[in-house]
């Protein structure tokens, strides 16, 4: 078994349930092409549970994606991740991972400060990442449900996003 340090993380004011999402554009990864798309494009057409994860290296991308795979939540709702990976790295975790899922990039970690859930790197001077964190956003981009990691690592309650996309 693997060990890993525990570490708390500051406290942030990130959007909550009730609150209307941060539109944002930025480039969404599929598996055969990406292209500028905005999160309000994408609500137009239903729900999106907008999955945040660390760079798509790191293990908890691995786990995270896994999970939503295995799933099979997108059969059920639009998943869209969003880390400060490259197209290029969110193409090789797609094929990777299996996932039919698209991934939105923000290398400058703009929509992950917005967002207030960003983590700034120990020992990477000026690397932001997103810490872990599930949105589930409504057509009319009204979060229903919203859960951010309190420490690193941490993964999110998989049950209680179930029970939220049940209750859509």
């Amino acid at each position: 078994m693997v060990d890993f340090e525990v570490v708390d993380l500051p406290e942030t004011d990130h959007v909550a349930a009730g609150e209307t999402a941060p539109d944002f554009t930025r480039p969404l990864v599929g598996e055969e092409f990406w292209e500028d798309r905005s999160l309000s494009e994408l609500t137009d057409e239903g729900p999106v549970l907008l999955v945040a994860y660390p760079m798509d290296g790191a293990f908890q991308a691995t786990y995270v994606w896994n999970e939503v795979r295995d799933r099979g939540w997108t059969d059920a709702v639009q998943v869209v991740g969003l880390s400060i990976s490259s197209p290029y790295e969110h193409k090789t975790l797609l094929a990777e991972r299996g996932v039919d899922a698209r991934l939105f990039s923000d290398p400058a970690a703009d929509v992950v400060a917005e967002y207030g859930i960003e983590n700034d790197l120990d020992g990477m001077t000026g690397i932001v990442d997103a810490r872990p964190a599930v949105f589930l956003i409504d057509g009319d981009r009204e979060v229903q449900y919203a859960w951010v990691a309190e420490t690193q690592p941490d993964f999110p309650d998989y049950d209680a996003v179930e029970d939220a996309l049940d209750d859509l």
